[in-house]
């Protein structure tokens, strides 16, 4: 969008003082403006579109901000095993890892709420991932709630990892390097395969969650602070969990909630993603907490400026293209790392 590009002076004048959180964070002043201009343009919530509705606004809204000029990464449609079929999805392959038999992976869960999101809402994402990283990236297209309410998603993203990393090969990815990763409810699924997959033949090496829900009781204070007036409000994280689990006394279940698992410990390396003004913010936190404390080489990052989100709006808020460059950045070493590691 254009007027993001404005001067800052003139964005102030516009859009009033700046918003502070209640441990002081200012939010960006770009995000900011996409708030100033929701307002503006009285765009209603995503639970007030309804679930189709919803679906179709994200797909669209979700690549408004995509980083431009990614032009090096080659893209395949194919299918992949879920739990109960085949699930579609889409392989990003950078110029880097093309012609080679043994590229470093990265399976990939988009966010939406487990409800809404696809391979399209989150495609300029992955594209400007793979390029910055070097990495082949499978974006999974798992069931949604509510025609398919938990566990159908995280099932589909067992099994798809699970296929990746006996297959790699098939589709040019070294199964011995392979990743697991998402953003927000894609966020859950990745930590909760890596938990599912462990002690198994062949496991993820490394994990990259961005702002995952991994607390659905929403008790931690975060989830007080940004009620409303951010981009994921309340109403409509209460709406997302509704489609979700068949039984709401499912929300503290350690395969809904990966914070509640009690044993933590022999989990892949991780990076974990918060923004400052997210109600994900606290429960993100907590679970790379209690990863670290279990012995997990952890490395946590809070953008204390950005909004839920962020992973989308890299083409247009100068701190998420950070945050975008800062996450392929070491998914590249990682997964660099994983290279030499199997080699030997």
């Amino acid at each position: 969008m254009a007027l993001l590009k404005t001067p800052r002076g003139l964005l102030r004048r516009l859009v009033g003082a700046p918003v502070r959180s209640p441990e002081g964070f200012e939010l960006d002043l770009q995000g900011q403006v996409l708030l100033w201009l929701m307002r503006a343009s009285r765009q209603p919530e995503l639970h007030e579109r309804g679930v189709e509705g919803g679906r179709r606004i994200l797909d669209r809204t979700g690549r408004l901000l995509d980083m431009a000029g990614v032009s090096d990464v080659a893209v395949a449609d194919r299918t992949v095993p879920g739990a109960d079929g085949l699930r579609s999805a889409r392989i990003y392959t950078p110029a880097s890892a093309r012609g080679r038999s043994r590229a470093p992976g990265l399976v990939w869960f988009h966010g939406g709420g487990f409800v809404l999101g696809s391979i399209e809402s989150h495609d300029g994402a992955c594209r400007a991932l793979a390029s910055l990283s070097g990495v082949v990236i499978v974006s999974v297209d798992y069931r949604l709630a509510p025609e398919h309410r938990f566990p159908a998603g995280l099932d589909d993203a067992v099994a798809a990892t699970r296929w990746v990393l006996e297959n790699g090969s098939a589709i040019g990815i070294d199964p011995t390097n392979v990743a697991v990763g998402g953003d927000s409810a894609g966020g859950n699924l990745a930590a909760l395969v890596a938990l599912a997959l462990r002690g198994e033949a062949r496991t993820p090496v490394f994990q990259l969650l961005v702002y995952p829900a991994t607390d659905l009781t929403r008790s931690l204070p975060s989830h007080g602070y940004f009620r409303a007036g951010v981009m994921l409000p309340e109403p409509t994280i209460l709406w997302f969990r509704e489609l979700y689990l068949p039984d709401l006394s499912l929300e503290s279940d350690p395969r809904v909630s990966p914070l509640f698992e009690p044993d933590v410990s022999g989990l892949p390396p991780a990076l974990l993603l918060t923004a400052g003004f997210d109600p994900l913010r606290d429960e993100g936190k907590a679970y790379a907490d209690r990863m670290r404390a279990a012995g997990v080489d952890v490395e946590y990052v809070c953008s204390e400026g950005s909004m839920h989100g962020f992973i989308n709006s890299a083409g247009g808020l100068t701190e998420s293209a950070r945050m975008l460059t800062l996450a392929a950045d070491r998914l590249r070493r990682a997964m660099s790392r994983g290279r030499v590691a199997s080699a030997a």
